[in-house]
């Protein structure tokens, strides 16, 4: 278990130990990120600027800057659907263990706290200070993507041709498997429990799905789920799923959450502007969007 999820790495290679160097390599690098960026890490970066969080900025490495950073620009192409500062009201709804729906009063009162106004990152002076005492940010929605990012980096360094990291939902691959072959990736349903709802091949691209089957409870016939919406404090509605394929992880990570949020229409509009990246939607009624880039590439089981 690496950045509280299940990670399996793959690598091709002109010889075993050279594919297993390149592994190890990838692993290490995930491990490295986890130190930084991980909230559970009482010694890591991302704890420390928490825990001084309206008090003083606190210095960071170039790759902690870099992901807060990528969050910011998500945030802004999202129109704020996806938000590393949403963990206190994410705690108020406890989804897991609680299974508690917190009140209206309740949710107002941490407003304040989901402000990414007051998230200042600071590229020249390589720090970062929450300009609010009770703030905190978690980049969970995209930090998984970063690590398999610079897995593969390690990996190619290591010497491997080709290979797949994959943090649970987040995957990023490189090259092609032996005989010129892409490697197959399939998506789930998210309403039929073990049914995959499309396969696609993906060659030096990543994928990365936000669905709202991941952490929920079903109270008088409602689905409560992990997915909030930064503006309304509640789960957001208008989506079961949502697939990113783009070149680099941290944006495929980053988008699907926020597209969650802003919805189809709004979504997939932002998917055909931007280079690269593609979309599967599955909507509030079970209906699947591909966007254009897409159609010709995805096959149904």
């Amino acid at each position: 278990m690496q950045m509280g999820t299940l990670v399996k790495i793959a690598a091709v290679a002109r010889s075993e130990s050279i594919a297993q160097a390149a592994a190890t390599a990838g692993f290490v690098e995930i491990r490295r990120l986890e130190e930084l960026l991980s909230t559970w890490i009482p010694t890591s970066e991302l704890t420390r600027v928490n825990s001084l969080a309206g008090v003083a900025p606190v210095s960071v490495s170039p790759e902690t800057m870099v992901v807060v950073q990528g969050a910011m620009r998500v945030a802004e192409m999202t129109e704020g659907g996806f938000n590393i500062a949403i963990g206190p009201a994410v705690d108020a709804w406890n989804v897991i263990e609680g299974q508690r729906i917190p009140t209206e009063s309740e949710l107002e009162a941490l407003r304040p706290l989901v402000d990414l106004q007051a998230v200042h990152a600071d590229a020249r002076k390589q720090t970062i200070f929450l300009g609010k005492s009770g703030m905190r940010i978690d980049v969970g929605g995209i930090g998984k993507g970063y690590a398999a990012d610079q897995a593969v980096m390690a990996m190619k360094k290591a010497g491997a041709s080709a290979g797949v990291v994959a943090l649970s939902g987040d995957i990023k691959t490189f090259g092609q498997l032996p005989g010129g072959k892409k490697f197959p990736v399939g998506i789930r349903h998210p309403r039929e429990e073990g049914e995959i709802l499309a396969f696609i091949d993906l060659e030096d691209e990543a994928i990365s799905t936000a669905g709202d089957y991941e952490r929920f409870f079903e109270r008088d016939g409602v689905r409560y789920h992990h997915i909030l919406d930064p503006k309304t404090l509640q789960p957001a509605r208008s989506c079961q799923s949502v697939t990113v394929i783009a070149r680099e992880g941290m944006w495929a990570d980053g988008l699907d959450t926020g597209i969650f949020v802003m919805g189809v229409e709004s979504g997939m509009r932002l998917v055909e502007a931007l280079p690269d990246v593609e979309a599967i939607i599955v909507d509030h009624e079970g209906l699947v969007h591909v966007s254009s880039g897409l159609r010709d590439r995805i096959r149904t089981p």
